[in-house]
């Protein structure tokens, strides 16, 4: 039936996924915090061999969470208790459209995106009546270095959707002036 890979499979919800997907004929792979808590579980598993999981993607794509996510919230939580205290300052989490289309590119760019847009979320209720004001710009195309990372120099890019930094940062901060929470950047129409 092919692999399937089950978080959470010790208990609960995906202790009886794994169950079920087992039944059914399928290789399970699990991811569990505590094997101990329920064994019968994994009895119904084939122990076979794996070859190790670890490699050079799975390591880009580990750093890309560290750098994405884990970075990004533990700088703001170093900051926003100086903010708080102040009762001002600014946080401007530069996210990307692809939080709300992570189809767009990578599965874990585009997930580790929209974490920030939803921490960004929760941030900014639990940061309300602070004075501490939170923006969260999601620009499309833009051409920086971005694009050679990721291995599509933005040459390849339709240039129609390709906005400069500085009319990105310039259309985000026009959003920020007007006070909004999500900026999403776009072209300026010559006609309006």
């Amino acid at each position: 039936m092919g692999l399937t890979v089950i978080t959470g499979a010790s208990s609960g919800i995906g202790a009886v996924y794994a169950d079920c997907l087992a039944r059914r004929g399928y290789d399970l792979l699990l991811v569990a915090r505590n094997t101990g808590t329920s064994p019968h579980r994994f009895d119904v598993l084939d122990q076979r061999a794996t070859a190790p999981l670890l490699s050079s993607d799975i390591a880009k794509m580990s750093e890309m969470i560290t750098l994405n996510a884990e970075v990004l919230t533990r700088l703001i939580y170093a900051a926003a208790p100086a903010f708080v205290k102040r009762g001002s300052g600014t946080i401007i989490n530069i996210v990307s459209i692809v939080a709300v289309v992570p189809e767009l590119l990578n599965s874990v760019y585009g997930g580790t995106k929209a974490f920030v847009l939803a921490f960004s979320q929760s941030l900014r209720r639990e940061l309300a009546n602070t004075g501490v004001k939170i923006q969260v710009v999601l620009p499309g195309a833009t051409a920086t270095n971005f694009w050679n990372t990721a291995g599509k120099p933005v040459e390849h890019v339709p240039r129609e959707i390709v906005m400069s930094t500085q009319d990105m940062v310039d259309a985000a901060l026009a959003g920020f002036d007007q006070g909004e929470f999500v900026t999403i950047p776009s072209q300026p129409d010559a006609g309006q």
